[in-house]
């Protein structure tokens, strides 16, 4: 069930998306959103609460991505409130924000991963620092101590809206917009749907 607060008639409810939402080739789409996500590095990481239902956000590390770039890995202790929600509801969200406000929310399922020839694959030495070196010869925060998993997340749809005009162009389009009451045309506002994002992985498999 939608909301609505009120009746715009035969106008755009929602000028912004109308005038700066855009229908790539499924090349372009995709590509441009991954490589955002891989210039942004670090991502918010939303899971439900398994005691609660309630959401928490915790800031990731990208560690890598497959399926052509759009499933993406991340780090974990296994032992972390983190897996303890993911093991209750699968369902997750990533979302990356720039100092430009340029974003993405990319939301699917997550699985952890525990075998060893992934964590060797993905393992990073910095994870030592997080993890520590507990002094029984095996939770030293090597490759392989078992508390080292990997999340990964099988994306199902992503938004994403990045730059469409340098900041001086932006700063035009919103003075404009002020004055006309016309949307500014500032972004490549995308969705991409789970239908997209399958036959992605296929081309990429």
């Amino acid at each position: 069930m939608s909301y609505s607060n009120t009746d715009t008639g035969s106008n755009p409810a929602d000028p912004y998306k109308a005038t700066n939402k855009t229908e790539p080739a499924l090349k372009e789409k995709i590509e441009d959103l991954t490589n955002f996500i891989s210039s942004c590095k670090f991502g918010m990481m939303t899971t439900r609460i398994e005691s609660t239902g309630l959401l928490a956000s915790r800031c990731m590390a990208l560690a890598a991505k497959e399926g052509g770039g759009i499933d993406l890995l991340f780090h974990t202790n296994t032992e972390s409130g983190k897996t303890d929600d993911l093991k209750s509801d699968s369902t997750i969200n990533i979302a990356f924000l720039d100092s430009e406000g340029q974003w993405a929310s990319v939301s699917g399922e997550a699985s952890i991963v525990t075998d060893r020839e992934t964590v060797r694959k993905y393992y990073s030495p910095t994870l030592k620092a997080w993890l520590g070196d507990l002094g029984d010869g095996t939770h030293d925060g090597g490759p392989e101590d078992p508390r080292i998993g990997v999340i990964k997340v099988n994306a199902k749809t992503a938004t994403y809206a990045i730059s469409a005009k340098g900041m001086i162009g932006r700063g035009i389009e919103v003075a404009k917009g002020t004055v006309t009451g016309q949307a500014p045309n500032v972004n490549k506002l995308r969705e991409i749907n789970e239908d997209e994002i399958q036959e992605w992985r296929k081309l990429n498999s």
